[in-house]
């Protein structure tokens, strides 16, 4: 029973609240989609962050489809050996996690550090941040440490059918009773985080910003120049 919990009720619990939040918010609260903007208060940290977050998210999930959506009897028709799938897997993996590991260390510490954005921080941004990295910590560490000092644990032929059964709808989840506690771990809390997006700014992601190129463009006057010009 407790198999059938973690690996059939849990994920489809947590993508059913994924889902349905999501579409309330964009139905009934749409305005509240947008992540506002804390540049104002401090931008070169900012930068640094969101630069190094949002490439490594990228490329962290084109990894994740590779690895988990994509069948290893697809790289095996493409001549792809196990060795060259796990040399990519650890050397670019490993680096879009660092990528997104430093970029969300640079965030948190802008929000407790800077005073004007720790005041503007909500429990919801401190909780999104920490549960991201402890998320991405865990996979940047089976990637690097564990999958080249313990062993090149091969998710391809558990993690990822199992994933795919969950999307048939004919949940396979004797596959994930082999699976290392570490991964388990990873695994639930990935779903923890897909339920909790719609709770947080992190829905801001399905927002597209189509209408800014045709958008009016603002104008800014220094208050010194308004000021002279008034005397």
């Amino acid at each position: 029973m407790e198999g059938i919990f973690w690996w059939v009720i849990f994920p489809y619990l947590t993508l059913t609240i994924f889902i349905a939040v999501t579409i309330y918010r964009f139905i009934f609260r749409r305005d509240s989609i947008y992540a506002p903007s804390t540049e104002i208060f401090e931008k070169k940290w900012l930068r640094t962050g969101s630069l190094l977050f949002h490439w490594g998210i990228v490329f962290a999930f084109i990894g994740h489809i590779m690895g988990v959506l994509i069948p290893i009897h697809v790289y095996e028709a493409m001549g792809v050996t196990d060795h060259m799938y796990h040399v990519l897997a650890i050397w670019g993996g490993g680096l879009a996690g660092l990528l997104v590991v430093l970029g969300l260390v640079v965030l948190l510490i802008r929000k407790v550090t800077n005073p004007r954005v720790k005041v503007h921080a909500t429990f919801s941004d401190y909780f999104t941040v920490i549960l991201l990295l402890i998320v991405a910590g865990l996979g940047t560490y089976m990637t690097i440490i564990y999958n080249t000092t313990v062993i090149a644990y091969e998710y391809r032929l558990t993690i990822g059918p199992w994933f795919r059964s969950l999307l048939a709808f004919q949940p396979e989840y004797e596959l994930m009773s082999a699976v290392p506690p570490l991964f388990q771990v990873h695994v639930i809390l990935s779903f923890i985080l897909f339920a909790s997006i719609p709770f947080t700014q992190l829905v801001h992601m399905f927002s597209f910003p189509g209408r800014y190129p045709a958008r009016a463009p603002q104008q800014y006057r220094a208050r010194d120049e308004y000021q002279n010009q008034n005397d």
